[in-house]
């Protein structure tokens, strides 16, 4: 049985240029023509359609997908191992998520100690308190959150000025090395991921190489945290999760 472009576009949930496009690549060639021409594609397309699915759902670029679908040494079974592995990993950074997500927010929900004319001169216009519900409801029995309490209470105007120059200036280095080409994955790039690393650590709560990596996950997830990046650079959202990710790997 073979089915039309459109169909399969609508089944998978992806664009028929999407398809368009891993054809030319060959990464999904579809399997036969119509008399018009046009691409018909098999149950098995199907089946590798949703493999490729699969691995850029959890990130892959499509290069390394190619090489994964196509290595002769690698089985249908040991795909669903492979599968298995990562789905299982994804859970347990989606867990730590819950916790990290505080990160981002506690320099501005720990500013509730702060006059609001101290507010205003250590975070500018942005409200510090609109995430503190949010906060303390999601997150407040985490062990993260308990530790950033304990520190953030000992903080001072002048000790939040610090923290926010501090992480302004790590991403304002990414910023510049996103501008200058450098890729994420180099030795620049994962030398600042890892100073964004152990300044979370050192300042808010031991923040570890995988719950790192679920930070960096989140800049994109959450839209707000993206915007918060974009802001600075655009694309910076992107490139500091992949540099967090590829120093992540470096270490473990």
């Amino acid at each position: 049985m073979s089915h039309p472009v459109g169909k399969v576009a609508e089944l998978a949930g992806v664009t028929v240029r999407t398809l368009h496009h891993y054809d030319t690549i060959g990464l999904l060639s579809p399997s036969g023509r119509s008399h018009a021409g046009h691409r018909r594609y098999s149950d098995l397309d199907l089946d590798r359609l949703q493999q490729i699915l699969f691995y850029r759902e959890l990130g892959f670029p499509l290069d390394q997908v190619a090489a994964l679908l196509d290595d002769p040494d690698t089985d249908p079974r040991e795909h669903l191992r492979r599968q298995h592995a990562l789905l299982t990993d994804r859970i347990t950074r989606l867990q730590d998520m819950a916790a990290a997500v505080e990160t981002a927010m506690e320099a501005r929900k720990m500013g509730i100690n702060l006059t609001p004319e101290e507010k205003f001169e250590v975070f500018g216009d942005f409200d510090p308190d609109q995430y503190a519900e949010e906060v303390q409801q999601r997150w407040g029995d985490t062990e993260a959150y308990r530790e950033s309490q304990r520190n953030a209470a000992t903080y001072t105007k002048e000790d939040w000025k610090r923290l926010t120059e501090g992480f302004d200036a790590i991403h304002r280095r990414m910023a510049d090395l996103l501008t200058t080409g450098v890729a994420a994955d180099s030795e620049q790039a994962m030398d600042v991921a890892e100073e964004h690393r152990r300044f979370i650590s050192g300042n808010h709560y031991e923040c570890g190489y995988e719950m790192h990596t679920s930070l960096g996950d989140m800049y994109v997830a959450d839209e707000r945290f993206t915007a918060t990046y974009e802001a600075i650079r655009t694309g910076l959202a992107v490139y500091m999760r992949d540099a967090i990710l590829a120093n992540a790997l470096r270490h473990v």
